[in-house]
């Protein structure tokens, strides 16, 4: 029985050791190369990130509605003050508006000039204005004007006196008027004609006067009253106490 002999591969000595792989190179992300790996290979970095015009723009209009919207608050703020500090007003002195009537009216002169046709005319008028406030008081200022119109003509102007009127006061105002009006020839005839078919002549009185308003010790800037009224008379009639038939007067204040 013959032998069977095993033969065992026996490494060579000279023979080259095997390759092994190589491991990856433990660097961090962003390094311009690793220490052991291949030197010519270099990792790419990444820009930075910019705004774009969309997120500019945004925070843009995000800043604008921030400030309309403080300033509407603002304004708001102030109006609901302002709408309270009047409210208490109103409700300490109980404001009312005062009131004003054309007593009399008397024409004084009325010259006609037959060369140049012009009209001179002087007026007295009297005025009744009552105060009804129990709390406030009226400061009649310089600088104020009354005004007598026949239609679009004026007849004749003059100011009021300077006065103050205490509370709940009813005060007289006489006052004079003088006028001149060129070309009055056809004016004259119009008042005949007016009156011979009314009866009554419509005439137009304007009162712009500068007051101040006292509210206690409190004396508030200055404002103007006007006053606008519509006197019916009898007659144009110099010399002679002219009948106030009808009177009418609105009143408003203006800054």
């Amino acid at each position: 029985m013959s032998e069977h002999q095993k033969i065992y591969p026996v490494s060579d000595p000279e023979s080259p050791p095997p390759p092994t792989h190589p491991t990856a190179p433990l660097v961090s992300r962003g390094s311009s190369r690793s220490e052991h790996g291949d030197t010519t290979k270099e990792s790419v970095t990444q820009p930075p990130q910019l705004d774009s015009p969309q997120t500019k723009k945004r925070g843009t209009r995000s800043c604008w509605c921030r400030c309309v919207c403080y300033t509407l608050l603002v304004l708001l703020l102030l109006i609901v003050i302002v709408g309270a500090a009047v409210g208490i007003l109103y409700l300490v002195f109980r404001p009312k508006l005062p009131d004003y009537n054309i007593d009399r009216l008397q024409l004084t002169r009325s010259t006609l000039n037959n060369q140049d046709s012009s009209l001179s005319t002087a007026f007295n008028v009297t005025i009744t204005a009552k105060n009804p406030n129990e709390k406030i008081g009226i400061y009649y200022e310089g600088g104020s004007k009354i005004s007598v119109f026949y239609m679009q003509t004026r007849l004749s102007n003059g100011s009021l006196p300077k006065f103050y009127q205490g509370h709940e006061n009813t005060t007289i105002i006489f006052v004079e008027m003088t006028g001149y009006t060129q070309n009055a020839t056809s004016l004259m005839a119009t008042f005949l004609e007016q009156q011979q078919l009314t009866g009554s002549i419509p005439l137009r009185i304007r009162v712009t006067q500068p007051v101040r308003i006292k509210l206690g010790k409190l004396k508030l800037p200055e404002v103007k009253f006007l006053v606008r009224c519509g006197v019916f008379v009898d007659s144009l009639a110099a010399n002679s106490v002219i009948r106030v038939r009808n009177s009418n007067c609105k009143f408003r204040f203006r800054l």
